[in-house]
């Protein structure tokens, strides 16, 4: 109930007018309240609205880039750290994992302020192209720590039977172990998804006329006086994509989770 309650407040909300929302708490259309279209219309261009459509497909461009290219190298990458050994200096293979993981620690606000040089510098502030590239730095610690548990669980057997047919290390990855590590490929995809297509901070930052995410604009949506029925359904609007996700990869994640727990 307690993970319930605020989906079905908003369900209920984005149905509701003005003056229903501003009532007595109802949750029973048709009963408590009369439904209405209006806030879904609102969110889609109607009279008084805004259109939500072209910052959805910003988000969802930059957020299947940014973690189409985050799974490629944070794979090779924690393929690299699982099977072989390195040494910078003192750091071991711990930790130069530990280093990527790290990066998540920092503030964004920390980070903020050279990625905005970086990307002044070429001019890619405020395009897509500059967010995908930061993205994928926000994203890759993230892969790489799924990435590299899940191929220390699969056995370098399978690595080694591999290269005695013939293949290089690169060949035993693609052939052998892409297949195998499906489930964990699937965990870091999905979150990598939830937390690119969630970021507010760097595309607030990095953006200003041109280019603008799902949440720059559902936030935008608020007011002195806030228009909970038009929030509510802007809100239900952006979640959708990674509910349709995890329904979709919810087999996968389960096997994800298990991986390594049976021998």
């Amino acid at each position: 109930m307690f993970t319930a309650m605020p989906f079905l407040w908003a369900i209920t909300t984005s149905f509701k007018d003005v003056n229903a929302v501003q009532g007595h708490v109802t949750y029973v259309p048709w009963l408590e309240f009369e439904p209405t279209l209006e806030a879904w219309r609102q969110i889609f261009g109607g009279a008084g609205g805004v259109n939500l459509v072209g910052p959805f497909v910003n988000s969802l461009i930059i957020t299947v880039c940014a973690s189409a290219i985050a799974i490629v190298l944070g794979a090779l990458a924690a393929y690299g750290l699982s099977r072989f050994r390195y040494r910078i200096g003192p750091a071991k293979n711990k930790d130069i994992v530990f280093f990527f993981v790290s990066q998540r620690i920092m503030p964004p606000v920390v980070l903020v302020i050279p990625f905005f040089f970086l990307l002044q510098m070429p001019g890619l502030l405020d395009t897509r192209l500059g967010l995908i590239i930061v993205t994928v730095a926000l994203l890759l610690p993230i892969a790489v720590w799924v990435m590299v548990d899940f191929f220390d669980n699969i056995p370098r057997e399978i690595d080694e039977m591999a290269m005695l047919e013939g293949c290089t290390p690169m060949q035993a990855f693609l052939r052998a172990i892409v297949p195998n590590s499906a489930p964990g490929l699937t965990v870091a995809a999905m979150f990598c998804a939830v937390f690119g297509w969630n970021d507010f901070f760097f595309a607030f930052r990095l953006t200003f006329t041109q280019v603008q995410t799902l949440p720059q604009a559902v936030v935008a949506l608020n007011s002195s006086i806030p228009p909970w029925w038009t929030l509510s359904a802007a809100a239900l609007f952006g979640i959708i994509p990674l509910l349709v996700l995890a329904v979709l990869v919810e087999r996968y994640l389960s096997k994800g989770n298990l991986a390594g727990a049976v021998r």
